[in-house]
Formats: C-alpha cells, structure tokens, sequence
C-alpha cells in the first residue's frame, strides 16, 4: 500500500477543487437539460459516467495503479452499489431541470445527514443523542427548502413539486450509496469503487436509449462530453483530498457548492434565492458542520485514549 504522506492544506486545496468541478458539472446538466436542448437524464447518466472512465484509466496509469486498482473481489456489491448510485446521479440530474440550482444543491445537502440515520438502521452504528438532533435539525432545514413546493395552493406547478420529491429521492439514493460505499471500503480499493461505478451507471444509462434519447447538436453533445471529463477529474480530485488529509477536516469545505451555486443561478440561469430556501439552507448547512465538529471531537478523544492506553517505553 502507498503511503502518503498529510498534508491538511492540499487536502483543503483539492476538496475546494473537486467542489467547483462538481458544481460546475451540475450547472452544465442543467443547461443540457433547459428547454430547446431536453436532453434526457438517462442520456445525461450515460455521458457523465462513459466519459469519466478514460479520466480514471489514466490516473490510474499514472500512478502505476491500473493493474491492482481495479481488481474487485465483490462484484455484487459493485453492481448493488451501481443501481443505487446511478439511481441517485438519474434523479438529481432531473431535479436540476425542474427546480434552481441553487435549490437543488441545497436539498442534496440532506443526503449526509440521512447517511447517519441509515448507518444507524443497516450498519449498527452507534448513534449519540447530539449527531440525532443536528440529524433533525438539518432535516427541519431540508422541510423549510420543500415547504413551498409542497404546500397546496393555486400558483403550485406541478414542474415544482415534481422536482422537489425528485431531488429528494435523489439525496435519499444517494445516502443509501454511502452505505454500500462504508461496506464496499472494507475490502475494496477505492479506485476499484469509482471505476467499477462508472461502469455500471454507463450501462445503466444506456439501458435507458429506449425511453426517448435526443440527439444532440455538436455544442450540446461536447457539454455532454464535458460533463464525462470533469467528473472524473473531480473524482480524482475527491480522492486526492482524502488521500491527503483527514475526512473531518475536509468534509465541511462542501458546503462551498452553496456558494457557487448562488452565484451560477443568479449569473447564468437567472434565478434569484429565496428567504425561505436560504433559511433553509443555513439550517442544514450549520447541523451538518456541527455533526462534522463532533465527529472530529470524539476522534480526537478516542485517539488521546488509545495513547494513554499504549505501553511506554
């Protein structure tokens, strides 16, 4: 196994980078997917995961991982893990042509904070009562972002709440991924998860050119193409941020997305935030951090008792 050495400033650098790809990624499906253009989210799918693949190969190549990186020896696990996930990138990808960027981003944030409930019910983790009320803290800030989209009334497009549960159904797979991840992690390599994920969500998506594909003019089908590049690229990115630092120093730097997000919908798609989706937001944002705060508090508690507990001399 390759050592590498901490450096918590790259860490942060690379996490900061692989937010703004991603967010940039996002922005590109939505502008795939606005009116004129429709591409279909199962052809968004397929481009983002087919083309991400060569991105992996190559880093891979490049730190002379491609022999071992992509052995398995869960291929089932792969595969379950794949429909969640693919299932997770389909519905945000439709939440973002129904609903603001910065919307969308904002109820994806519940994802996190439903990996904790679901570590709870699938893997047995223990869970103290401070991350359970951060947990519904956040949630009371997910419900706030919904509230107008769900609430009856006369200006209620059906467009909007269709897009809210999506988007939500997407955080929801997406929480579910983190699941199958946490098991996959104990015996896979995680160069291994990401490879084998692009794949099958490549098939995935292409099972779906049945179900009504657009073909694309040549800047729409680069864009498309683009998407592929840079989720790979900031996949590596990701990666790289992990390698380097811990994952409660770096994980807070997500929320970076937010602030992108604002800016893309206001420059580039013309939509204005909202009190209630920024209250919203805030909420969650906040009881996310908190979780992150704890979690590295206790890690460091336990790290001074394994110390402590460690013969000297």
């Amino acid at each position: 196994m390759i050592h590498t050495p901490q450096s918590p400033l790259r860490g942060i650098v690379f996490k900061c980078l692989s937010v703004m790809i991603f967010t940039i990624m996002a922005s590109i499906v939505k502008a795939t997917s606005q009116d004129g253009l429709g591409i279909p989210p199962g052809q968004q799918v397929f481009f983002r995961s087919f083309f991400a693949i060569p991105v992996i190969l190559v880093w891979l190549a490049w730190r002379h991982e491609l022999r071992t990186g992509l052995k398995t020896f869960r291929p089932m696990g792969h595969f379950y893990r794949g429909i969640i996930g693919t299932a997770a990138m389909g519905f945000g990808f439709w939440g973002l042509a129904l609903l603001p960027f910065p919307e969308v981003t904002a109820i994806g944030y519940a994802a996190p904070l439903l990996v904790v409930i679901f570590a709870a019910m699938f893997l047995g983790e223990n869970v103290r009562l401070f991350r359970l009320s951060m947990v519904a803290l956040g949630l009371i800030g997910v419900i706030i972002v919904l509230s107008p989209r769900i609430t009856t009334g006369a200006d209620l497009g059906y467009k909007e709440s269709l897009g809210a549960m999506v988007t939500l159904a997407g955080a929801t797979c997406a929480a579910l991924a983190q699941i199958f991840v946490r098991k996959l992690v104990q015996e896979e390599r995680t160069s291994a998860i990401v490879f084998w994920f692009s794949v099958t969500s490549t098939i995935l998506g292409l099972l779906t050119l049945p179900f009504g594909w657009v073909m694309p003019d040549l800047k729409t089908g680069l864009l498309l193409v683009l998407t592929g590049l840079l989720g790979g690229l900031g996949q590596i990115m990701l990666t790289s941020a992990y390698r380097y630092a811990d994952a409660s120093l770096v994980a807070p730097f997500e929320y970076v997305s937010m602030l992108l997000a604002l800016a893309i919908g206001w420059f580039i798609f013309g939509e204005a935030p909202t009190l209630v989706m920024l209250l919203g937001a805030s909420l969650v944002i906040i009881a996310g951090i908190l979780i992150i705060w704890r979690e590295r508090q206790l890690g460091l508690e336990r790290n001074r008792q394994r110390k402590a507990m460690t013969p000297q001399g």
